[in-house]
């Protein structure tokens, strides 16, 4: 009988709850997206593939631009431009890394563990955005420093002049940022479709597709000039304008180039707080 009061006296405290006072703060938020960014091989493969298009090219296109015979009117060459001419391929892999970011949580079903971890939608979409634009900006320094090294030598005399900022500091730093936005673009695509092939599909569409399919109308004559003007809104032709000619419509450029990623996070940051993951 004894043994039994006993019992009964002691299964309220075993059945009680126990408190917790751990909490998941916005630092171990960006740790736990950094985690999930960098085990991913996808993530690895996307970054050495961006380091060795970026460096490839610029040497090649630094070799071919001092190969060609000195000609009346022919542009001087600028080694800064072979360092930032890649950007036109490299902002595919970044679009696409950023959309591979988020999408594959949606594959796998993760994006619910992680919205458990942390109820605060935005806070789990602003952590994953710092991180990718962070990862981005590293790489593309580095990236930067070590093209600038390869092609120096095949400069030699006419090499960069860094007490110019117009011509080197500012369009390297512009580059820098593009990689970044075009990131955060297939980010914000990802959050948006939910999908890795229609993400990734939609952020080369903008990147790549819609550029070559404006440029087209050109040759359509005056009726089609307003198409032609909205040609100058998309991201990789104000990332180039920025890179080959800072001083040209800086102000547009950068509002261009800074809006479609927002534009991007926004509608996916509500459409993560309207549907369920």
């Amino acid at each position: 009988m004894s043994v039994t009061t006993e019992s009964r006296a002691s299964a309220p405290s075993m059945a009680a709850p126990s408190t917790s006072t751990y909490r998941l703060g916005f630092l171990r938020l960006m740790r736990s997206e950094a985690i999930k960014l960098f085990t991913l091989r996808s993530t690895w493969w996307s970054l050495a593939v961006t380091v060795l298009l970026a460096v490839g090219i610029s040497l090649l296109i630094a070799v071919i631009m001092n190969s060609l015979p000195d000609a009346p009117g022919r542009m001087a060459t600028n080694p800064t431009m072979a360092v930032v001419s890649p950007l036109q391929f490299t902002m595919l892999v970044a679009g696409i890394l950023g959309a591979m970011a988020i999408t594959g949580e949606y594959s796998t079903g993760m994006i619910r563990s992680s919205l458990t971890a942390e109820p605060r939608r935005g806070a789990v979409l602003l952590a994953k955005a710092l991180i990718v634009a962070a990862t981005l900006i590293a790489t593309t320094v580095v990236t930067s420093l070590i093209s600038v090294l390869v092609v120096t030598p095949v400069y030699g005399e006419n090499g960069f002049d860094w007490g110019n900022a117009e011509l080197t500091w500012i369009p390297l730093a512009y580059a820098v940022v593009s990689m970044a936005t075009f990131g955060l673009l297939g980010l914000g695509s990802g959050f948006l479709i939910r999908n890795g092939a229609g993400a990734i599909a939609a952020t080369v569409g903008i990147l790549f597709v819609l550029p070559i399919v404006m440029s087209l109308f050109t040759f359509g004559g005056p009726s089609w000039q307003w198409l032609i003007d909205l040609y100058n809104y998309l991201p990789s032709v104000a990332a180039q304008a920025l890179t080959t000619n800072p001083a040209n419509e800086t102000v547009r450029n950068v509002v261009v180039l800074l809006a479609w990623p927002a534009a991007a996070l926004l509608g996916g940051w509500t459409v993560l707080r309207v549907r369920d993951a």
